[in-house]
């Protein structure tokens, strides 16, 4: 079975990076440290200390072969030479929002660099759904769980 595809920024991918680095290095080294101390506790069948390591070890362990199986996938996404008359992952859009009759701005990424708050969204939800492929002037209806809610593609840049 073929492994999905996954949409980072150039920056997603140097932040990956940086965390596998840290995971393998800095972290492993930790929790062996913290191991080591438990072991030389004693009695490791009522050793919280023990639990504790072996619980942060393998949490490190499934992050870091979480990380290499997506950065073995990514396709980054590089707006930088693309065209801005059509929405692409990468860019950055700002709609008008009806419902709230206010403007607002997003930048398309993958799901693994989703960010809402920070005004991120993924080209999967259904704003970034919706949006794919529109060009500015387009009026975009986006179905969600409430209803649907209609924006307009006010600019598109990258």
């Amino acid at each position: 079975m073929a492994q999905k595809q996954v949409l980072l920024t150039k920056e997603g991918v140097l932040n990956l990076e940086s965390e596998l680095e840290t995971l393998k290095t800095v972290e492993r080294n930790k929790v062996a440290e913290d191991l080591k101390e438990a072991r030389a506790q004693g009695d490791l069948s009522e050793n919280a200390e023990y639990d504790a390591a072996k619980d942060r070890q393998a949490e490190i362990e499934t992050r870091i072969v979480e990380i290499e199986k997506m950065l073995k996938n990514v396709t980054v996404i590089d707006a930088d030479d693309e065209r801005t008359d059509i929405i692409k992952p990468g860019h950055r859009v700002t709609l008008w929002d009806e419902a709230f009759e206010e403007e607002v701005e997003y930048l398309i990424v993958g799901s693994t660099e989703a960010d809402p708050l920070n005004g991120k969204i993924s080209n999967e939800s259904p704003v970034g759904a919706a949006i794919l492929g529109k060009k500015e002037g387009d009026i975009v209806d986006v179905e969600t769980t409430v209803g649907i809610d209609r924006y307009k593609v006010l600019k598109i840049e990258i």
